[in-house]
């Protein structure tokens, strides 16, 4: 089928064109910047954001969060079961 919208610029707020699994890393970046995260339990986040600056949460519940990130780091980061929203 064709898509009807693929000339059209992709709001910050619309739905995700797609999901990965994350592991975290101090060195590599993601294989796509991500829109947001899903974690499925309960930690702190740590991640580089558009420019390379690190940033950090304290403990977040379980859930999806809007963000973008290049990055996930292992250092800071003990939030399990995260996944990516591109």
């Amino acid at each position: 089928m064709e898509d009807q919208f693929e000339n059209q610029a992709r709001p910050i707020d619309g739905p995700a064109l797609g999901a990965f699994v994350i592991v975290p890393s101090n060195s590599t970046d993601l294989v796509s910047p991500i829109r947001a995260v899903t974690i499925s339990a309960a930690g702190t986040l740590a991640w580089h954001d558009s420019v390379g600056v690190a940033q950090a949460t304290a403990d977040l519940p379980p859930g999806t969060y809007p963000m973008f990130a290049r990055r996930i780091l292992v250092t800071g980061t003990t939030a399990t079961g995260l996944t990516g929203w591109v």
